[in-house]
This record gives structure tokens, sequence and C-alpha cells, in this order.
């Protein structure tokens, strides 16, 4: 039996890609306007949080998952700050907000990192 919390990682990451495609015109508002095809890479962002969420919910898979979580949660660095850069892909969200959420991607991926380890 895993941990709770490579569970609650794993389940994290499969409701936030569920999630773009059933909001996806808020992660196209969000993605970088140097990215082609936003609402492409919007699904494939998508089915890849989701593929990676499963993988760490198997013990037999669970390093690959981990590093797809933290490949992915480094990639999503350039969107954070493309969001405190860009007004209009800012979500309304308080500037402290978006400034938290740089470091908080770095918890996410030592997070990640405990279950690549063992």
């Amino acid at each position: 039996m895993l941990p709770w919390h490579q569970y609650l990682l794993g389940l994290l990451f499969v409701i936030a890609g569920a999630n773009h495609f059933r909001t996806p015109k808020i992660y196209e508002r969000i993605m970088p306007s140097y990215i082609p095809s936003p609402s492409f890479m919007v699904l494939v962002s998508g089915i890849t949080e989701m593929v990676a969420g499963f993988l760490l919910l198997n013990p037999q898979t669970q390093m690959l998952g981990g590093w797809s979580i933290i490949a992915q949660l480094l990639i999503f660095l350039a969107v954070h700050i493309y969001m405190l850069q860009n007004k209009e892909a800012s979500l309304k969200l308080p500037k402290w907000v978006l400034i938290i959420r740089i470091p908080l991607q770095f918890g996410m991926m030592y997070w990640a990192y405990q279950y690549v380890v063992g």
C-alpha cells in the first residue's frame, strides 16, 4: 500500500489533467504566446498530467510517474512566469499569489521526488 500523500499527489495530477478538458479556455488563456497551438497543447498537457498521476499511483511505475511530474512542473514554470508578466494571463489573481506559486512548484517537485528515490 502506498502512503496517503502519494495517493494525494497522484489524484491532484489526475484531477488537474481532467480539468484541462472541462475548462480548456482557462488554460489556453494562461498559455505563453510563444507556444504554438495553444488548444492542442492544453489537451496534451492535460493528458500527460493524468498519465503522470496514474503512473504515480502504481508501485511498479511510481518512479516514472515521479519523474514525469517533476518534468512537467519544470515546464509549467514558464506558464507561471508568463502569468506574472502578462496581465491578461494572470486570471486576475493577486500578484502575491502569482509570485508564491513559483516556489510552490519547487515544493511540489520535491514532493514528487520522494517517490522517485523510494
